[in-house]
């Protein structure tokens, strides 16, 4: 075969953006067709990019999913926007995933501004269609969504039936430059198993806890030792206050206990082995607004920060 002859290969990098709770996350893991991401119905669940590849015949889609796009309240806050800014950078197109259930709103054009800074060829997702009653709602949406930003295409979605990815996928493959594939067809993600168990973790907290708690929870991998049989793993919880502590280790260890039981099966499946988890829970007086504490906790080194 001549190099004039060879098929044709696109490949390039996407970024899914959108406000809290839109589903971003849960796009991701029906796209990649695994859990990269936790996902729970509080907002700002995710906190950091995640990368997901999607390898076809003949294209490579590097999917980032990103922190939903809000307003700052904290040094945590405004860092997790610094990595949805980031996350435009150099990429040659978004998706701007919004819910079709819900109308447009002042936040939603707060957070188009923040895209329309980077310049680059936008797909509007609106999600959810599987939770409308009258799909007729859809022209309406996209007609406010229309007013608001120039979307190359509109397309409606189901994240969580995968109703219209297909549809979605091509239209993105469509956009993408010639390239070569940049992983191999087997690689997914570049998530640490590091990161993933202390993800898990943050999840079942989620889960299992209300009210102000989630948000103060920080959740950091100490030690990870792998036997013949058996990874044994041992995190620290970190919150900001001694009544957070309580409600995490509940009544005798109880609510510490069913979060750890519950973080170790999915860690089971996950890696594939018995697993053995340790959970500590400390209190950190406002880290969210601690910059040293916040650089030690990143999840690309997963160190745990000295205290």
């Amino acid at each position: 075969m001549t190099p004039s002859s060879e098929p044709r290969h696109v490949s390039g990098f996407v970024s899914i953006l959108g406000r809290p709770n839109a589903g971003k996350s849960t796009l991701l893991n029906k796209l990649i067709g695994m859990k990269l991401a936790i996902v729970t119905p509080k907002p700002q669940t995710t906190r950091t990019s995640i990368q997901g590849v999607l390898s076809r015949e003949g294209a490579q889609i590097i999917f980032v999913d990103t922190p939903g796009i809000h307003k700052p309240d904290s040094l945590f806050n405004r860092r997790m926007l610094e990595t949805v800014k980031a996350a435009l950078d150099q990429r040659d197109l978004l998706l701007y995933l919004a819910d079709a259930t819900r109308r447009t709103s002042e936040q939603d054009r707060e957070a188009l501004e923040i895209v329309k800074a980077a310049r680059t060829p936008v797909l509007l997702l609106l999600n959810k269609i599987d939770c409308l009653k009258d799909r007729r709602a859809l022209l309406a949406s996209i007609e406010s969504y229309r007013t608001l930003h120039q979307f190359e295409e509109f397309l409606p979605i189901s994240a969580l039936t995968g109703e219209g990815l297909d549809t979605a996928i091509e239209a993105i493959i469509r956009r993408l430059p010639e390239g070569p594939a940049y992983f191999p067809p087997d690689y997914v993600t570049d998530q640490p198993e590091r990161f993933m168990a202390a993800e898990m973790i943050r999840e079942k907290i989620l889960y299992s806890v209300r009210e102000e708690v989630p948000h103060s929870v920080a959740v950091v991998v100490d030690e990870w030792k792998e036997t013949p049989t058996l990874t044994r793993v041992t995190a620290t919880i970190y919150v900001e206050r001694d009544s957070q502590k309580g409600i995490l280790i509940g009544a005798k260890g109880a609510m510490l206990k069913q979060i750890g039981t519950a973080a170790r099966r999915e860690m089971e499946t996950f890696l594939g082995r018995k697993t053995f988890l340790g959970l500590f829970v400390k209190v950190r007086p406002k880290w969210r607004e601690n910059p040293e504490f916040l650089n030690a906790v990143d999840w690309r080194s997963m160190a745990g920060p000295e205290v």
